[in-house]
C-alpha cells in the first residue's frame, strides 16, 4: 500500500476534518463553552490529528510495518506519538480554560494516559477512514496491475515469435553465409541462445542480473553484426552480480529501444553507456536526429513500471534532454 498522499487524499482529509470541526463547534455551542474554546481548542485538535496522521503515514507505517516489519517498535512508537500530541492538546485545553501554568500536572502518570486517549479520539476516525480509502485504492490498483501483468505475459510470448525480429535476423544470416561462414555460425549460436533464454524464462518474473547480462551480450552481438559500427555499447560494472535481479527481459527491452529510436548519421555512432552499481542499472544513450521508427517506447515503459510496482519498492527513473535519453532500472534483491 502506498502511504503517501495524493491529491484526492488531501481533498478527502479536508472534508473529514471540516465535517469533524463542524460537529465539534456544535458540541461546544450546546455545552455553552467560552469563545476561547472555539478559537484555541478546536484548531489544536485539528493540528494534532493531522500531525499524528502524517507521522503514521509518512514514517511509522512505511518504515516499521512495510519495510522492517517490526510490529513491536511500531506499537511502542505509535503510543509515544499519541502520548506526545495528546499531552500537547491537553496542555492547550488546560491553559485555554484559565488554569495556572504552575499547577499543570506534568509529573502525574495519569496525564500521559489521558494524552493517549485524547490523541486517539482526535485522530482515530480520520485515520481509519483514510486507511480504508488507501486500502480500497490499493486493491483496485493491484487488480489492474495483475490484469496488465497477464497482458504483458501474452505480449512477451508474442514477442518471442516476432516475425520482424526473425525476418531481420534471417536476412542478416543469409548475407553472412555467403560472405563469412565462421561469423554465420557464431550468429546462429547467439540467436539460438537468445531464443532458448526467452523460452526457458517465459514464466519467470525476475532473473539473475548475470543471466540478463548474458542475454544483453548476445543481443548486442546481433545488433553489431547487423548494423556494423552504427552502435557502440559500453558497460561500466561497479558491483558484483551476486543476489541481484532484474525483471525478465528488462535489459533487452531498453537495448531494443535504443536501436528502434536512434540511427547513426554520417558515420557518427550512437553511443550507449550502461552503468551498473549496487542498486541501479542505468542506460544512457545519445539521441539521433534522424527519422526513426514512429513506435513509441511509452507502452514498453508503462509495462516495465507496472512490473516494478509488483516486484520492488523502487520505481523506474527516466530523464530526457534534447541530446540524451536515460532510463534507470532498480536492481531487485530477493534475500533478506
Amino acid at each position: 500500500m502506498d502511504t503517501k498522499f495524493n491529491k484526492s487524499d488531501y481533498i478527502f482529509l479536508a472534508i473529514i476534518i471540516g465535517v469533524s470541526a463542524m460537529f465539534s463547534i456544535v458540541n461546544y455551542y450546546i455545552d455553552d463553552e467560552d469563545l476561547i474554546a472555539f478559537v484555541v481548542e478546536i484548531p489544536a485538535s485539528i493540528i494534532s490529528a493531522i500531525a499524528i496522521i502524517y507521522c503514521f503515514m509518512y514514517w511509522l507505517i512505511p518504515k516499521y510495518l512495510i519495510k522492517k516489519k517490526n510490529h513491536v517498535i511500531f506499537v511502542v512508537l505509535g503510543i509515544l506519538i499519541l502520548c506526545v500530541f495528546g499531552v500537547m492538546e491537553h496542555f492547550v485545553s488546560y491553559l485555554s480554560q484559565g488554569n495556572e501554568l504552575s499547577k499543570y500536572p506534568i509529573l502525574k502518570p495519569k496525564l500521559y494516559f489521558v494524552g493517549v486517549l485524547w490523541a486517539a479520539e482526535s485522530a482515530s476516525l480520520t485515520f481509519a477512514l483514510l486507511l480504508a480509502k488507501k486500502f480500497y485504492e490499493g486493491q483496485n490498483q493491484l487488480v489492474e496491475i495483475q490484469k496488465q501483468q497477464k497482458e504483458n505475459e501474452l505480449k512477451l510470448l508474442r514477442s518471442q515469435l516476432d516475425p520482424h525480429f526473425l525476418f531481420n535476423n534471417l536476412n542478416t544470416l543469409d548475407a553472412l553465409i555467403d560472405n563469412d561462414t565462421t561469423k554465420a555460425r557464431e550468429y546462429i549460436n547467439r540467436l539460438s541462445l537468445i531464443y532458448r533464454y526467452l523460452i526457458q524464462t517465459k514464466d519467470a518474473e525476475v532473473m539473475e542480473l548475470s543471466q540478463e547480462m548474458s542475454l544483453a551480450e548476445n543481443y548486442i552481438f546481433l545488433i553489431k553484426t547487423r548494423f556494423g559500427d552504427d552502435y557502440d555499447f559500453q558497460f561500466n560494472k561497479r558491483t558484483d552480480f551476486l543476489d541481484k535481479f532484474l525483471p525478465t527481459g528488462a535489459l533487452q527491452a531498453v537495448l531494443e529501444n535504443v536501436v528502434k529510436h536512434n540511427k547513426a548519421i554520417a558515420k557518427n555512432k550512437v553511443h550507449t553507456i550502461i552503468d551498473i552499481d549496487d542498486n541501479w542499472l542505468s542506460l544512457t544513450n545519445e539521441k539521433s536526429k534522424s527519422e526513426v521508427s514512429p513506435d513509441s517506447f511509452g507502452t514498453g515503459l508503462k509495462n516495465l513500471r507496472s512490473r516494478y510496482q509488483l516486484l520492488s519498492d523502487e520505481a523506474i527513473k527516466v530523464t530526457e534532454s534534447e541530446t540524451e535519453f536515460k532510463i534507470s532500472l532498480p536492481i531487485i534483491k530477493l534475500s533478506t
